[in-house]
């Protein structure tokens, strides 16, 4: 059985996706502000090594826990559910704009979905 990373394409198709969805949330008002102060190329290397590992390929990730990487966020910016959902939404969107079959697309909000606890730092 092939991993979801191998079905998406493998790491060339994860850095295009990756780089589309970034340029999906550096457009949109609801998410955008989150990202003012990012060196971006820096998070989009980061991203596309936490995106690789946590869909099933090579773990080159270095970078903190979800809850430790994004607690700032919620106690200085107020990220709450609904930016989550705009970042859901948007990754979606990314894939669709790239091709990616609805199947697919379906698998990865899945996974997704399962980090919502850790990164809005709630409870479960």
């Amino acid at each position: 059985m092939t991993t979801l990373f191998e079905q998406l394409g493998g790491q060339e198709a994860i850095d295009a996706v990756v780089d589309h969805f970034y340029n999906i949330m550096l457009k949109d008002d609801r998410v955008k502000h989150f990202f003012v102060n990012t060196d971006m190329a820096r998070q989009r290397n980061h991203q596309k090594r936490f995106v690789a590992v946590a869909l099933g390929g090579p773990n080159l990730y270095d970078g903190r826990a979800m809850r430790e990487g994004h607690t700032h966020l919620v106690e200085k910016m107020g990220l709450n559910d609904s930016h989550f959902d705009a970042t859901v939404q948007n990754l979606g969107r990314a894939m669709r704009d790239l091709n990616v079959t609805e199947n697919l697309i379906v698998e990865v909000a899945a996974i997704v979905e399962t980090t919502r606890y850790d990164v809005l730092n709630k409870q479960r």
